[in-house]
């Protein structure tokens, strides 16, 4: 047999990608080349009833049709058989399709021939192929062998559509299931980008004409001040938001496997290579790959990034095959990479690939006016995660956070305000619970909440600044609790009820350090 022969044609689609309607209209196609036929229907058996899958030669309405067995003999027949099955122009047998070979000229059906062929899999029929001609004898010269060949390749066409029909159905169902996720955990972990400050109010008017390119977006800003909820809103407001973000943090990546996780490998490319494996950039195909602190990555896979970048193409480790990948680029530092690229810790091109449109965060300090919306935010969340009807701030704790610097931005604020909002229901008896200066931790806080209460209490004092009264008292206390502890850092913040971090910062700021 060659290529050019039906049969041979029919095997060859099997390994084709594609339409399951193309798959069973070219297999008839190619049933009529090899049998003088001028009808051919294949069946699938779906729990007892025959289902078209496909026609030629009758009407396309015969789809839509539903075929019992018992209903018709010579269907029931060709069931029963693992041979083909003839019928003569004389048998008395009712053909299923009387009704739609009849010509509208004379009052009863056409003679013709007809044979059948059970499709049959590991010794289960599965369906069957009908083959009708208009003229008696037709089939005389079809050997039985060449119509088993037929039958064999129909059954093994209908498993191969059947299996990839499964196949797509479970990745669709599988892509559902990711978007839904992803748009749960998108709502679930934050939305918005709480605040109506000036400075919020621009980033959120360049997030909203950016996200709708394809542009790469550099997002700025200090640890804490809500990087990755930015990039899931460029994300979600772009073309790609039916496709997956995938996440990649910069910073957690060993040098030793970093091309591997980003670009894949293939199998036995390296020690515990035991299979072929997609990198970061494969699964964000069509869709966002998010670089987390990507100024802490390697200067080693640098220049393998900015090839990505640059050309859309990416090489799995121990591969020689290039894989075309569509992915948008969203990164992420905390870091100034223009400095990083001057002290040859980054290169330059791939901060300018990066940087096409830098968004740049505002830390907290320089948006306050977002305090109070940020902690009614923060507190309805939180009172959901301890089962408190209610929490609420009061006008002294608002305060106290208004006059506090926040090195750890919006992120120490949740903190801050969880351990806060756990102190104030464990130490209420009450549905609700207010969230009150004593409340909040740290010798910043308590600080701050003394002076004000100490100014509401003595009017006659000589008022000062409230932001300079709140900075002496945070200096005086660190250097008593520093004396207290024989300058044990470490024992002075315990003592101030401060993780280490903070009063290292905070001492820095004061100038004690």
């Amino acid at each position: 047999m060659t290529q050019d022969d039906p049969l041979v044609q029919v095997a060859l689609d099997l390994s084709q990608s594609l339409p399951t309607d193309a798959r069973y209209s070219r297999l008839l196609q190619a049933v009529r080349n090899l049998v003088p036929c001028a009808v051919a229907v294949l069946f699938r058996l779906d729990h007892g009833v025959l289902v078209p899958l496909a026609v030629d030669g009758l009407p396309e309405a015969l789809m839509a049709n539903r075929f019992i067995p018992g209903e018709h003999p010579r269907l029931s027949a060709i069931l029963g058989s693992r041979r083909p099955v003839r019928f003569a122009a004389d048998d008395p047998l009712p053909d299923p399709f009387d009704a739609w070979l009849r010509d509208p000229e004379e009052k009863g059906a056409r003679v013709h021939a007809c044979m059948g062929c059970g499709l049959w899999l590991e010794n289960r029929v599965v369906g069957l192929l009908t083959m009708d001609a208009l003229e008696e004898g037709a089939f005389d010269n079809v050997s039985n062998m060449q119509l088993e060949r037929i039958a064999a390749l129909a059954a093994a066409t209908m498993q191969t559509a059947a299996l990839i029909d499964a196949l797509e159905e479970k990745v669709e169902k599988n892509q559902r299931v990711a978007v839904e996720l992803q748009r749960d955990t998108f709502h679930r972990e934050g939305s918005l980008l709480i605040g109506e400050s000036a400075p919020i109010q621009t980033l959120k008017r360049e997030i909203s004409m950016v996200a709708a390119s394809d542009l790469p977006v550099l997002i700025l800003g200090e640890t804490g001040t809500g990087k990755e909820l930015v990039a899931r809103l460029l994300h979600m407001g772009s073309p790609r938001a039916e496709q997956a973000m995938v996440h990649v943090n910069c910073a957690a990546l060993p040098e030793s496997i970093a091309e591997s996780e980003l670009f894949g490998h293939i199998k036995g490319a390296f020690t515990g290579a035991s299979q072929d494996r997609m990198g970061k950039f494969e699964l964000a195909d069509d869709g966002t790959l998010f670089l987390d602190e990507v100024g802490e990555l390697p200067l080693s896979i640098q220049a393998t990034m900015l090839r990505a970048l640059q050309s859309g193409e990416i090489q799995r480790v121990g591969s020689d095959r290039m894989h075309r990948v569509n992915a948008r680029v969203i990164a992420a530092t905390n870091r100034d990479l223009s400095r990083e690229v001057k002290q040859g810790r980054f290169r330059a091109d791939l901060y300018h690939r990066l940087s096409v449109y830098p968004l740049q965060i505002p830390p907290l300090r320089d948006r306050k006016d977002d305090i109070a919306r940020l902690s009614d935010y923060f507190l309805g969340q939180i009172s959901l995660k301890l089962g408190v009807r209610s929490l609420r701030l009061d006008k002294e704790a608002l305060q106290v956070l208004e006059h506090y610097d926040w090195p750890g931005n919006v992120r120490e604020l949740e903190h801050s305000l969880t351990r806060a909002s756990l102190r104030a229901s464990r130490a209420s008896d009450k549905p609700g619970s207010v969230v009150k200066a004593e409340h909040l931790d740290g010798i910043f806080m308590q600080g701050a909440a003394g002076l004000l209460l100490s100014k509401q209490q003595n009017k006659q004092d000589k008022f000062e600044p409230l932001a300079q009264s709140v900075l002496n008292f945070q200096k005086r206390e660190i250097e008593r609790a520093l004396r207290a502890c024989d300058g044990n850092w470490a024992a002075a913040a315990r003592l101030l009820g401060m993780h280490r971090s903070n009063l290292h910062r905070l001492a820095q700021r004061l100038g004690i350090k």
